[in-house]
């Protein structure tokens, strides 16, 4: 009777433990209906081969040429040195997320148009862990990613690690920081926090923005994204914006300008027909890293566009890269290959 009662009290210990042992997992979401577009370059530079939806979510190991869900060879595309662009909108409930990525080689990840994980490198198998707090809603997610040679491996996944609590006392009033425009008729709103981006539209006084997030590189104002009415979301100069509340409560990010330097050449010349101040960033405001002498030449990797026009030049100039203002700019070879930013 004694071993019969020592073999239920052993029975009923290895339940609770197996019951304590699984409230214990975590279960990894990876999202559906992922729209990959795939490109036979590695720098999502040439034009798009094929579109296929993955339903289930990036989880692959590509020993060969990618397939899709259905185990069929993506068109186009060959075993190395390719690049995908992943799309899709996912529902989260509020809270913080840890985000987990494994990539060989290169990887970028954007939330809601904000690049938050960057390394577009050839590398070896790596995994990249990050946590972000989001609302309740949709939330956009781009994965951005590059094989060079070998085995092409990518999982995007992430974890709920601590969600919003359900019942917020009742006097508790999220801090939001809005704006309106001031002082002139009109602010622009830019692709980046640049005066030498290129413009999307103009913000009116009269109308309150929420500002989602700030950026100080050009070094005298800080600029503010945002998103409008009409669902154009870019930046504005803080010149001309006053604030409803202090702005240490916006996250710093980056911009996609921060890696505009990868660009690879495309066989455009600029010849400028003047002396040029080389730019760390496309604006007068941005530190000069060098300068062209009339005549000189320099390959063009990238632009930005104002009233139809070329604005600014990304240019590589004896080994240094920056941005020169174009109207004074003459060009040899189509510029409508080199890359809008």
């Amino acid at each position: 009777m004694k071993r019969i009662w020592r073999l239920t009290i052993i029975l009923l210990l290895l339940v609770v433990f197996a019951l304590a042992l699984s409230l214990t997992i975590v279960s990894a979401d990876r999202g559906t209906n992922w729209t990959g577009q795939f490109y036979d370059c590695i720098d999502l530079s040439c034009n798009v081969e094929d579109t296929e939806v993955f339903a289930s979510g990036l989880n692959f190991d590509w020993s060969g040429i990618p397939v899709d869900d259905d185990g069929n060879q993506v068109d186009g595309i060959g075993a190395n040195n390719f690049s995908v662009r992943f799309t899709s909108t996912q529902t989260f409930s509020s809270g913080s997320y840890e985000f987990q990525i494994t990539a060989n080689d290169g990887i970028r990840l954007y939330i809601d148009g904000v690049l938050v994980l960057d390394d577009f490198t050839t590398n070896d198998l790596s995994t990249y862990t990050l946590t972000q707090t989001l609302s309740s809603g949709d939330h956009s997610l781009t994965v951005e990613f590059f094989n060079d040679t070998g085995d092409a491996n990518l999982e995007v996944q992430w974890f709920l690690t601590a969600a919003e609590t359900s019942t917020p006392a009742p006097t508790t009033t999220p801090i939001v920081v809005n704006a309106s425009v001031v002082r002139v008729n009109g602010l622009s709103l830019r692709t980046g926090p640049y005066l030498g981006a290129s413009l999307i539209g103009v913000l009116r006084p009269g109308t309150v923005y929420n500002l989602a997030a700030k950026n100080n590189s050009e070094g005298l104002f800080t600029w503010y994204y945002l998103t409008t009415e009409s669902g154009y979301s870019g930046w504005a100069s803080g010149r001309y914006l006053e604030l409803t509340n202090p702005d240490n409560i916006l996250p710093e990010v980056g911009t996609n300008f921060d890696t505009a330097n990868g660009e690879p050449d495309r066989g455009i010349i600029a010849v400028p027909r003047a002396i040029m101040n080389v730019r760390v960033r496309p604006s007068t405001r941005a530190a000069r890293l060098t300068q062209m002498p009339w005549g000189g030449e320099a390959q063009v990797l990238a632009r930005t566009v104002q009233g139809g026009k070329d604005f600014w030049y990304l240019v590589r100039y004896e080994g240094v890269v920056g941005w020169i203002y174009a109207p004074y700019v003459g060009i040899r070879g189509d510029i409508n290959n080199v890359p809008v930013y």
